[in-house]
């Protein structure tokens, strides 16, 4: 019983520290989106124009006109052809890939602006901070290498146009 009741006295007697609240939340660092849901949700905006350059792909390179291939291929043509919706093949194609580049840049990406305190040197600074979180970054750069494409497809076509 002394032992408790030592153990209870010093409870009693433990002081509290205590805490500025202007200080607490010095590295408190909040993500903007949630890294698993961002990247769950680029996979699903990136499937669509992966899926069409692989159809490209295989329509060209290797002559597969019949099934899935050449059904999408002819579903680009014919989005394109209607006057009323041929700004859905642009949409699908840049805009997605574009939409994933910045969802999953916010996820990964984390800003902090560190105002002068007591303890501190009287300049303000600005961190951002990048977390490694692979699917993220796979996702920003399949997008980027889809839009490159795009582009580059577009470019290479005005090209031959004009000349």
């Amino acid at each position: 019983m002394k032992d408790k009741e030592d153990f209870l006295k010093q409870m009693e007697n433990l002081k509290v520290p205590e805490m500025d609240p202007g200080e607490h939340p010095e590295m408190v660092k909040m993500a903007i989106m949630n890294a698993e849901r961002s990247a769950a949700l680029g996979v699903w905006l990136i499937v669509v124009p992966c899926y069409f350059l692989l159809c490209v792909f295989m329509y060209y390179f290797f002559h597969i006109h019949t099934g899935w291939f050449g059904a999408m291929f002819k579903l680009m043509e014919s989005l394109e052809k209607t006057p009323g919706i041929d700004f859905l093949g642009p949409i699908i194609l840049v805009v997605l890939p574009v939409i994933c580049i910045i969802i999953n840049a916010l996820a990964i990406t984390h800003v902090q602006v560190q105002k002068p305190g007591p303890q501190q040197s009287k300049v303000r600074e600005f961190r951002i901070t990048i977390k490694i979180k692979i699917w993220n970054i796979l996702l920003i750069l399949l997008s980027l290498a889809v839009v490159c494409t795009f582009i580059a497809y577009v470019m290479t076509e005005n090209i031959s146009i004009k000349n």
